[in-house]
C-alpha cells in the first residue's frame, strides 16, 4: 500500500494509525474523472461510479426520476440484457444507492476480473436498453417502494411532511422517492430518456478504482471503454437559493402510529462550507451515544423520550440539523418541545467543556479511520470527496474536525438555533 504519512493518535486507551489515502487523478477528453487508489493488502478491486445527479435536478411536477434511473440502470444496457449475470459469474457484487444530491453506483470483484466492470458500466453509460417493458417493471417497484416504505409505514411520511415545510423555493423540498407517487406512475418513455440523456454522461460523472492496481493499467481500460463515449450536454445547475427562514413554521398531523412524535428541522450549513464540521459536532455533543446531552437528560434522567436524536442532512447545498424524538407515554407534547428547547438553549448560552468536545472529536475519528478500512469504502469516499472540491479532501477531513473549538460551538450553535429559523412538525397519535 503506497502511503505517505501515518500519524499515531491515542484516545479512550486505543491507538489508530491514520494513513494517508494515496491516489493518482487524470480526466479522460469526455470529461470523465476518474481516480485510482492502489491498496496491495486485499485481491478484491471496488469500482464505484459516481453521476452528479440526485432529486434536486429534477423538474417539480416530474420527481422521483433520479431513484428511478437507479433501478432502470440495472435493466440492461445496449449490448448486456442482465447486468448482474456476468458480474456473478466473475465472483462479484454490486449495489447503488440515490440522494438528494447525487446517484452513487458500486461494485467489487477480484481483480483478475477488472475488465468485466469497465465493460459493464460502460456499456450502461453508453446507451441503456430503453424499452416499455422494462420501465413498466420498474415503475412498478418505485410505485410499490413509495407505498410500502412511506406511505403505509409508521412514521414514514415524516419527511415528506417536514421538507416542503422547511423548503419553499429549493428543491430540497422533495424527497429522493418523489413528492407525489402519481409523477412515476405517469412516466414515460421520452421522459426518462430526455433525462439519461442529460445527465448521464461522462462530463458528468466521477469514477474511482480502488485495490491491487496501477494507475496505467487504469488508464488504458479507461480509454478503451469510456474512451468513445461522447461528452453529453450537461450544463451547470441554476438552482433557487432558499430565503432566510424568518418565522417559525408549524404542522401537526394524526396518524395511527405507536407513540406521539416531535420533529424540529433548522436550517445550517451546506456539506461543502467550513462551519459543516462546527455543526456535526453540535448534533454529537447532543445525541451521540447514550452519555450525549440529549440521551442522558430527556430520556434517563426526565424520562420524556423514549428515544431522541439530532443529526444533520448532508447536503451539499444548505441543509438542515433535525431534532427528532418518541415520546414516552402520558408526556405531552408542550413539555416536550420545551425541554428540548432547554437543551439546545444550554449549548447556545455556555460554551461546551474542552473534554465533551474532545470526547466526540475522538469518537467521530474512529469512525473516520476504521471507514478507511475497506477498498469500497475508500473508492466511495474518494468519488465523493471529489465531488464537493478535491479528492484530497479526504485526508483533511480529521484535521478540520480536531480544530473546532468549544468557543466555534457556542457561536455556531446560536446562529442554528433560533426560533424563526425553525419548523416543527407534531406527529400525534391517533386515538
Amino acid at each position: 500500500m503506497l502511503i505517505r504519512n501515518c500519524f499515531i493518535t491515542t484516545f479512550d486507551s486505543y491507538e489508530y494509525c491514520f494513513i494517508m489515502i494515496n491516489f493518482e487523478k487524470f480526466v479522460l477528453p469526455n470529461g470523465l474523472k476518474v481516480i485510482v487508489h492502489k491498496d496491495t493488502s486485499t485481491p478484491i478491486v471496488a469500482v464505484n461510479i459516481l453521476y452528479n445527479v440526485g432529486s434536486k435536478d429534477e423538474h417539480p411536477d416530474r420527481t422521483g426520476f433520479a431513484h428511478l434511473f437507479e433501478h432502470l440502470m440495472f435493466g440492461g444496457s445496449a449490448n448486456i440484457p442482465k447486468y448482474d449475470m456476468p458480474l456473478q459469474l466473475t465472483g462479484g457484487e454490486n449495489n447503488a444507492f440515490t440522494n438528494s444530491d447525487f446517484t452513487n453506483y458500486y461494485l467489487t470483484l477480484p481483480k483478475q476480473n477488472i475488465e468485466t466492470a469497465f465493460w459493464l458500466e460502460s456499456d450502461r453509460m453508453k446507451e441503456l436498453a430503453f424499452s416499455e417493458k422494462s420501465l413498466n417493471v420498474q415503475r412498478n417497484v418505485v410505485v410499490e417502494e413509495f407505498k410500502q416504505s412511506y406511505l403505509n409505514q409508521p412514521y414514514g411520511d415524516v419527511f415528506l411532511l417536514l421538507k416542503p415545510m422547511a423548503y419553499k423555493v429549493h428543491p430540497y423540498q422533495w424527497n429522493t422517492i418523489g413528492k407525489d407517487i402519481s409523477h412515476i406512475q405517469n412516466a414515460s418513455i421520452r421522459d426518462v430518456k430526455d433525462f439519461f440523456k442529460k445527465f448521464y454522461c461522462p462530463n458528468n460523472a466521477i469514477m474511482v478504482v480502488a485495490g491491487d492496481v496501477d494507475a496505467d493499467q487504469i488508464l488504458k481500460l479507461s480509454q478503451k471503454w469510456f474512451g468513445p463515449i461522447p461528452k453529453g450536454e450537461h450544463k451547470l445547475r441554476k438552482l433557487p437559493a432558499e430565503p432566510i427562514q424568518n418565522e417559525h413554521r408549524s404542522l401537526t398531523v394524526e396518524r395511527k402510529v405507536p407513540q406521539n412524535a416531535i420533529y424540529k428541522a433548522y436550517h445550517c450549513c451546506a456539506r461543502s462550507d467550513n462551519e459543516f464540521y462546527t455543526t456535526d459536532l453540535i448534533s454529537d455533543i447532543l445525541s451521540n451515544g447514550r452519555s450525549s446531552r440529549l440521551f442522558r437528560e430527556l430520556v434517563m434522567e426526565q424520562k420524556l423520550f423514549s428515544e431522541i436524536n439530532a443529526s444533520l442532512t448532508g447536503d451539499l447545498d444548505k441543509g438542515l440539523m433535525v431534532v427528532e424524538g418518541m415520546l414516552s407515554e402520558g408526556i405531552t407534547m408542550e413539555k416536550a418541545e420545551k425541554a428540548i428547547l432547554n437543551e439546545l438553549n444550554k449549548i447556545c448560552i455556555k460554551q461546551p467543556h474542552k473534554s465533551e468536545l474532545e470526547k466526540v472529536q475522538n469518537k467521530i475519528e474512529s469512525t473516520l479511520v476504521f471507514s478507511e478500512i475497506n477498498v469500497l469504502n475508500k473508492s466511495m469516499n474518494l468519488a465523493f470527496s471529489e465531488l464537493i472540491g478535491d479528492a484530497s479532501l479526504i485526508n483533511s477531513e480529521i484535521d478540520k474536525y480536531k480544530k473546532v473549538t468549544p468557543a466555534m460551538i457556542k457561536k455556531q450553535a446560536n446562529k442554528i438555533f433560533k426560533e424563526t429559523n425553525c419548523s416543527t412538525l407534531y406527529y400525534r397519535r391517533h386515538k
